[in-house]
């Protein structure tokens, strides 16, 4: 951070007072001439919000895409359908059980499985083929999708959360004045605070995984020098399958999450894949905080697409991953 405020002055003085009045934004009372132009604050705040908890839900989504594709370069387009398959298997799981805990363990653990299967089955025979392994996944990816819907059929499911997580929490930030001069607070789902809450200690957990355990670095080093690291007698092919467990295991935690926050139906899988594939490019590959900037621009500009320019509020997501490949074709964390 001080290296790029020293290398990068005036645009850290943007950054600065750009956050300034968003804040403001946030916490001030609107003026009449204000909300003229923006409309309600509570409308504004609620985008921001949802924005802020989709871009968490994009990470958990995205995380364990970045630590196949980002990381290891291995082109795995069938992300997405484990996104769905663990959104089937965990709501299986939980309605089985009446517990939603155990949906989220039974998808992880399942998706972590079926990540290890397809690592040792297709792409350690593919290594460094990219074009084999696009096409390849893009064939299990459409076998999958219709093996999906023969299962579960075109229906629309819905996880029930647990009691606790149910209802709204009273945040901070002034919607309103009253008449008599008493503050109206905005509420929000307690739910997609979690959501939000979740993605943020899984971004931490994987970014000291990565960067401060021994398994981090025997990650990092068989990513620039397998043959190296092979020969300093560590088993390079089961470090590789444990993070393609990992970050399948990811997708199917986040089915659970998703399928909690919004819903499970036939097609999401196509919708994460591509938001895991703008959230990687805009973040930068193998950048686990590059990933979690790329999703947040994702989701705050779907959202606030939504609510401010329903007809143009798809190209929003695009444009951000135009410019940034035009001023930073690495990505915003990527390296050079």
């Amino acid at each position: 951070m001080r290296q790029f405020i020293e290398r990068h002055t005036f645009w850290s003085f943007v950054i600065l007072v750009a956050l300034g009045v968003f804040l403001w934004l946030i916490f001030a009372v609107w003026p009449e001439w204000l909300e003229a132009v923006l409309g309600r604050k509570k409308t504004f705040v609620n985008t921001f919000l949802n924005g802020v908890t989709l871009g968490g839900l994009y990470f958990l989504v995205a995380s364990g895409f970045t630590l196949v594709f980002g990381l290891m370069r291995n082109v795995n387009l069938a992300h997405g359908s484990m996104y769905l398959l663990g959104a089937y298997v965990g709501y299986e799981a939980a309605e089985a059980s009446g517990n939603w805990f155990i949906g989220l363990a039974v998808a992880f653990i399942t998706i972590a499985a079926t990540g290890i299967a397809l690592q040792t089955l297709i792409f350690r025979r593919m290594e460094g083929q990219d074009l084999r392994q696009t096409l390849v996944t893009i064939g299990i990816s459409i076998i999958a999708a219709d093996l999906m819907l023969a299962v579960w059929s075109g229906t629309t499911y819905q996880f029930t959360p647990p009691e606790w997580l149910f209802g709204a929490a009273e945040l901070p930030v002034v919607s309103t004045l009253r008449s008599n001069g008493d503050a109206v607070y905005i509420k929000y789902p307690l739910y997609r605070l979690t959501v939000l809450g979740v993605a943020v200690a899984v971004g931490i957990g994987l970014w000291l995984f990565l960067n401060r355990t021994r398994i981090g670095m025997m990650i990092r080093a068989g990513v620039n020098d397998r043959d190296m690291l092979s020969a300093t007698g560590v088993n390079v092919q089961l470090v590789f399958a444990l993070v393609f467990a990992i970050g399948a295991g990811l997708a199917g935690f986040a089915g659970v999450i998703g399928g909690t926050a919004l819903s499970i139906a036939p097609g999401e899988d196509i919708r994460y894949l591509l938001a895991s594939l703008v959230v990687v490019i805009v973040g930068g590959l193998g950048s686990v905080t590059g990933a979690a900037i790329g999703a947040l621009l994702i989701g705050l500009a779907e959202q606030f697409g939504l609510a401010y320019f329903p007809t143009y509020g798809v190209v929003l997501t695009f444009l951000i991953m135009v410019v940034v490949l035009a001023v930073r074709p690495q990505g915003i964390m990527g390296q050079a």
